[in-house]
Parts: C-alpha cells; sequence; structure tokens
C-alpha cells in the first residue's frame, strides 16, 4: 500500500546537529519564548552553536520544506524547545539511537514528558521525576514585601565563605551532592563565574555566615532566571526568602532584564507562597527528570 500524504510528510521530516549557518533560525525559535528559553538562549546568544563553547550539541528538527522548526539542546541536560509531537518523536529516536549521556531532562511540561515517555524504557530507571514545576515570571519589583537592604552582591574575595551555601543548597535541591564526580571542581568553578559576573548575592551576618542566597543563572535581552535560592536552616521562617529575593528582584529588573522568572517544585507550598508575596505568576510549567 502507498503511504498517505501525511506518512510522506513526516517522512521528510529530519534531524540533524545544528552549525554556525543555522544561528539566526535558531535564535528566533529561541526568542519567541523567551521566559521559558531562558537557560538555552542564554548559552546560544553567548557562544553560538559550536558544540565544544556551547557544552553540547544543539539537535534541530526540519518540516518537511526543509524549515527549522525545534529544538533539543543536549549536553549535562537535554532540553526541548519549540518541540511539538513530531519534533519530539524525532528528538527520542535520536536520544534512544545515541544513548543517556546528560544528567537531567528537563523543560516545557508537556513535550517534556512525551520526550520521557518514549525515551523510559530504554533509558532507564530515574532517580526522581518532577512532573509539574511551575514556571513563574514577574514584570514588576515587590509591591507588599520590602527588599532586604543588607543583601548585596557577593565578592570575589567571599567565593570561599558562599560556598557551604551553595553545596547545602544544590544538595538539597537535587539530592546528590555537587562535589561528587570530579570532587566539586566544575560546580566551584560555576560558582566562581556567577560572582565574577555579578549575578551572585547573599545576605552576610556579622560573623560571615551566609543568611539568604541566590543568583541569576540564565540572562538574555528579553528575561532573566533566578535560580539557587537558600536560606540558612537556622534562620528558616524569618521570611528572609521573600526579602531577600525582592531584593533581587530588584536589581534584576533594573540592570538585567525587563521579565524575571524562576521555577519551583510543586510540592514547595512555603517557597510558592513566598514568590507569591514578592509578586511572581505563573505562566507555564517545566518537568525535570533527574538521573
Amino acid at each position: 500500500m502507498l503511504p498517505g500524504p501525511f506518512q510522506v510528510a513526516r517522512a521528510l521530516a529530519t534531524t540533524r546537529i545544528l552549525d554556525t549557518a543555522d544561528l539566526d533560525a535558531a535564535l528566533e525559535i529561541l526568542h519567541r519564548d523567551p521566559v521559558a528559553n531562558a537557560f538555552v538562549a542564554t548559552r546560544v546568544e553567548a557562544v553560538g552553536l559550536d558544540p565544544w563553547r556551547l557544552g553540547g550539541e544543539m539537535w534541530g528538527w526540519f518540516d518537511q520544506d526543509g524549515r527549522l522548526g525545534a529544538l533539543c539542546y543536549a549536553g549535562a541536560n537535554l532540553v526541548l524547545v519549540n518541540a511539538g509531537p513530531d519534533a519530539v518523536r524525532a528528538f527520542a529516536e535520536r536520544a534512544r539511537r545515541q544513548g543517556r549521556r546528560c544528567s537531567s531532562i528537563v523543560g516545557p511540561a508537556e513535550p517534556t514528558a512525551a520526550l520521557w515517555a518514549l525515551l523510559e524504557r530504554s533509558w532507564g530507571t530515574p532517580r526522581e521525576v518532577r512532573a509539574h514545576q511551575p514556571l513563574l515570571a514577574t514584570t514588576e519589583p515587590a509591591a507588599e514585601v520590602v527588599p532586604d537592604p543588607l543583601v548585596r552582591r557577593v565578592g570575589k574575595n567571599e567565593i570561599e565563605a558562599l560556598m557551604p551555601a551553595c553545596v547545602a543548597m544544590f544538595t538539597e535541591e537535587v539530592g546528590i551532592s555537587p562535589l561528587a564526580g570530579d570532587g566539586g571542581l566544575l560546580y566551584q568553578a560555576r560558582v566562581a563565574e556567577l560572582v565574577s559576573s555579578g549575578r551572585s548575592f547573599a545576605r552576610f551576618s556579622e560573623d560571615g555566615e551566609v543568611l539568604f542566597k541566590a543568583e541569576i543563572g540564565a540572562v538574555t535581552a528579553g528575561a532573566c532566571q533566578i535560580q539557587g535560592v537558600w536560606v540558612a536552616p537556622g534562620h528558616r521562617g524569618q521570611r528572609l526568602s521573600e526579602s531577600g529575593m525582592a531584593a533581587v528582584l530588584d536589581f534584576a529588573l533594573r540592570e538585567v532584564a525587563p521579565v524575571v522568572s524562576l521555577y519551583v517544585n510543586d510540592y514547595n507550598v512555603r517557597a510558592r507562597a513566598a514568590y507569591h508575596r514578592v509578586g511572581f505568576r505563573e505562566v507555564g510549567a517545566f518537568m525535570s527528570v533527574l538521573f
């Protein structure tokens, strides 16, 4: 039996690794949703599509007319961008053939769930699946929370004091220590990069203890994303996360981007309530699969 038109169209669609010639088309797709695509867009805007500089490959899905329609960043994380059902299937097949090289799959909830459903049998059991992580954003400074005047940029001479808080945050959030494997060299380099670029913020006690910290991890012209929010265990319940986030939000809106975003685990009711009081509102949902 001859294939129907839909089968022919699907057969003509293809995926391949993108290169420098595809940069403009890739950026056009990334800029369609600056909030959801902040992580990938930050990398591409900074270094282009060269895999060595990008820290991974950028896969592109092309429709039957040869137009680039979706992306998949394949590095330490596997991240879908603008992927409809056909693109998800194509990326899943490419990922299945290659085998798992990433430590997580993360991205918009619906296509990420579809991707994982296609990969689960061949990629094995993950450590954790976080199926619904609200994506929050705001364009206004906090109206009901006074920014903490003691929250400030972390200085380069304070990295050593900051590191224990960063390690504690990562371990609590991800479930494993960032010091495992290479002894934390890559993680320490990332922390140092954020401090050096002026995107790490903290409130220190008089004796140098970190009471609150957060970073602006992803930055594009259209949006930025706050990450790594943490309050020292002995100081939780004092609303330091609210006043601290209000301070970081003020800086981000004033000096970084017109939209500030973050995503949070749906089970973290306390954090979600704090972000809501600061002024963040849900604009979508992410999903993460952690290995």
